[in-house]
């Protein structure tokens, strides 16, 4: 079992440090293409033209290759915050599913039954129903307050139409 997990390891890190290899390869080129296009482009300035204006072009050209990679690194790091925010509210809501059906599994519990019996019978039922009821309140304001809290957190995420 071993032996395989680590041979499809082996073959996963062999796959990626070739592909990473030809991509640093195909980057490389890329870079000797880009400075031959360069030269030449201020080249053909510089014989039609003169030499400000060959410099100027060239500035031109690498000034708008550097604001377009800067607008794909904003629009970038908007879907990445949009995406862990997005993720985050999904958690937020599973994690209060979770916690509702915690508390209707834990007054199934046949352990807490029993613990709450024990209770029941080491204070004595004419003393314990009076913490009960105020249990029983103070549960009651604890449960509407969650649910007005939740229907606000579902008020604002409705858009507003």
């Amino acid at each position: 079992m071993f032996a395989r997990m680590i041979d499809d390891f082996k073959e996963s890190t062999g796959t990626a440090l070739r592909l990473t290899s030809l991509a640093a390869a195909a980057a490389f080129a890329l870079l000797v293409t880009t400075s031959f296009l360069c030269a030449a482009l201020f080249m053909f300035m510089l014989q039609h033209y003169g030499p400000v204006e060959a410099c100027l072009a060239g500035a031109g050209v690498f000034f708008l290759v550097t604001v377009i990679a800067a607008v794909c690194y904003k629009v970038r790091q908007n879907q990445i915050r949009a995406r862990a925010e997005q993720a985050a509210r999904e958690a937020a809501r599973e994690s209060a599913r979770s916690a509702k059906s915690a508390a209707s599994s834990m007054l199934a519990d046949p352990m807490l039954l029993a613990a709450g019996l024990q209770v029941v019978r080491a204070i004595g039922l004419k003393k314990l129903i009076p913490i009960l009821a105020i249990g029983g309140v103070a549960l009651g304001f604890m449960m509407s307050r969650g649910a007005s809290a939740t229907g606000d957190e579902a008020e604002a995420e409705a858009p507003a139409e």
